[in-house]
C-alpha cells in the first residue's frame, strides 16, 4: 500500500468516525477509523467532487 498521510478523524454522534487521506502518487483514500488497512481508493479530483457534491445537498436524501 502507498505512504498515506491521513487527517484526523471526522466523527458524529455514536463515535462513527471516518478519515480521509492522501498520497503522493495522487489518489486519496477514505476509511473508518481504526480501518485503514481497508480504504477506498480513487483520485484526488474524485474525493474533491465527493465533497463538493455533498456539500451541495447532493447527498441529502440519504440522511
Amino acid at each position: 500500500m502507498h505512504d498515506i498521510k491521513w487527517e484526523e478523524p471526522f466523527c458524529a454522534e455514536g463515535n462513527n468516525c471516518f478519515r480521509l487521506g492522501t498520497d503522493t502518487d495522487g489518489n486519496a483514500y477514505i476509511a473508518v477509523a481504526g480501518q485503514e488497512n481497508h480504504p477506498l481508493t480513487d483520485t484526488h479530483e474524485a474525493l474533491r467532487a465527493l465533497v463538493r457534491d455533498i456539500k451541495a445537498g447532493k447527498a441529502d436524501h440519504l440522511l
